[in-house]
């Protein structure tokens, strides 16, 4: 076979790579004309259509509001599909989702907070159309890979509670970054509820009006900054573990797809570039590098169990993703602490690390958050 491909003349070379250049363009015209077109804006969420087939639905979104507005694809019971926050005034974003026949809301929520503004979604027909099965057994893999993290971690953060409940302050200090790192590998999960993530990973910034602030850094802020415990914060302590058991028990229920994977990965390098990489997500311990760490392992997880598909749809893709994934990993490596190995997750305390290095890292996350945001589309090709 390779005799006769060498003598393949270069006339016939540009004909057929002619000829799937114009296939590719009237594939790529084609679900641009499927697309839902979603204008957002500060007081109100227009989309182009209210009803469509079930299987890949792909949202246009463009932000004409004057502040950052989140997306969401939602179940009737607000469980989330599919999501994408942070999308900047005049800025545009494509996501892509599998749905199955039912209702749904399609939500813009301005500023990133409260109920929003919803317009009604009708999926028709039946489940889509059949996929390879190799994601399927990548969605099995990942649920298990979900419901393992949840379970490594709620020993983890009891003995951090025994420590904050115990004033050992020292001690809660060592074990607070250890106890994020499952819920920061597998977060978007954590999202898709709704409910639990406000309540255990909320920064004193992000509350809802009239929201209590509870979890993981109302306890940092205690230990680091106020430098003592009360009783008020060993309620907030047992709360945490409370919260945290419930969403191991509801791991095993998430709705899980290869897009949401997909859609997932690419959320936790914006969780990194929006909250890690700015030094906002622990402010008071600077332990940012170690819930950087977790994001991205999450993200490389979900990549990695969904590349068998990618790698044949879009094999450019995926080199593309192996190198960016080895170059942020490698550069992760600089900030391990003195005497700590690869394995371990004790890194520089974030406000040691100079302007000009968080730009460096700030850089290697763009530069593979933006392949990562096409790996949804290369799945369901």
């Amino acid at each position: 076979m390779r005799a006769v491909r060498l003598t393949v003349t270069a006339a016939a070379t540009v004909a057929a790579l002619t000829a799937l250049s114009a296939c590719t363009a009237k594939s790529d015209a084609k679900a641009d004309a499927d697309a839902v077109q979603v204008t957002a804006a500060d007081s109100k969420c227009d989309t182009s259509a209210k009803s469509v087939p079930a299987g890949q639905v792909t949202l246009q979104i463009e932000n004409k509001g004057e502040q950052a507005t989140e997306v969401e694809i939602l179940f009737p019971d607000d469980r989330i599909v599919s999501e994408k926050e942070n999308i900047g005034p005049g800025t545009k974003y494509t996501l892509t989702a599998e749905v199955k026949a039912g209702s749904y809301e399609i939500a813009c929520r301005p500023g990133m907070k409260g109920h929003g503004v919803r317009q009604k979604l009708t999926v028709t027909g039946g489940a889509g159309a059949k996929r390879d099965p190799r994601l399927d057994k990548a969605v099995a893999d990942y649920r298990r890979y979900a419901q393992d993290q949840a379970q490594a971690t709620l020993p983890l953060v009891e003995t951090f509670v025994k420590d904050v409940k115990d004033g050992d302050i020292d001690a809660a200090k060592k074990a607070y970054a250890p106890s994020r790192l499952g819920w920061e590998r597998t977060e978007p999960i954590a999202e898709s509820f709704g409910d639990i993530d406000p309540k255990v990973d909320a920064r004193a910034d992000g509350l809802e009006d009239g929201q209590k602030w509870t979890g993981w850094h109302r306890l940092e802020k205690a230990l680091w900054k106020d430098k003592k415990v009360g009783a008020e914060e060993k309620n907030v302590a047992d709360q945490l573990v409370t919260e945290l058991k419930e969403w191991q028990e509801r791991v095993g229920e998430a709705e899980i797809t290869p897009t949401s994977m997909a859609n997932g990965a690419k959320e936790l390098l914006d969780e990194v570039a929006t909250g890690k990489v700015t030094g906002e997500e622990d402010r008071y311990s600077h332990t940012d590098l170690s819930d950087f760490k977790g994001n991205v392992e999450g993200a490389q997880k979900a990549y990695e169990l969904l590349k068998p598909v990618a790698s044949k749809n879009d094999p450019a893709l995926t080199k593309e993703l192996d190198k960016q994934f080895a170059a942020l990993n490698t550069l992760l490596d600089k900030y391990r602490a003195d005497g700590s190995d690869k394995g371990s997750y004790d890194f520089v305390s974030y406000d040691k690390v100079t302007e000009k290095q968080r730009k460096e890292l700030s850089d290697a996350v763009n530069a593979l958050a933006e392949p990562l945001s096409r790996l949804a589309a290369a799945v369901v090709k």
